[in-house]
């Protein structure tokens, strides 16, 4: 199986999200719809996705997520900016 360890932001740019799922283009599009009305990615709109990374390691990805997630926003921007230097939405990317 593979897992993805995504972050994703508002359009604006200032808000950041970082997650992990095994289906990332379902998962973006629960962000896109607001699925969940109550949670940090509705409440700022953040439903871009800015940037992502795969393994087959669960084990590796949570960690992944857990080293990002105590990154400053900075790191995160730097590392967004490595792949993705418009901070473009990827969601279409993912589609074909």
């Amino acid at each position: 199986m593979t897992y993805y360890v995504y972050i994703l932001t508002n359009k604006n740019k200032n808000v950041l999200y970082t997650g992990i799922t095994n289906d990332l283009i379902r998962r973006v599009y629960e962000h896109k719809q607001h699925f969940d009305k109550n949670s940090f990615t509705s409440k700022y709109n953040v439903t871009n996705l800015a940037y992502f990374e795969k393994t087959t390691d669960v084990k590796a990805a949570i960690e992944r997520e857990k080293q990002i997630k105590s990154w400053s926003r900075m790191n995160k921007f730097f590392l967004i900016k490595e792949k993705n230097p418009a901070f473009e939405d990827l969601y279409g990317s993912l589609l074909g």
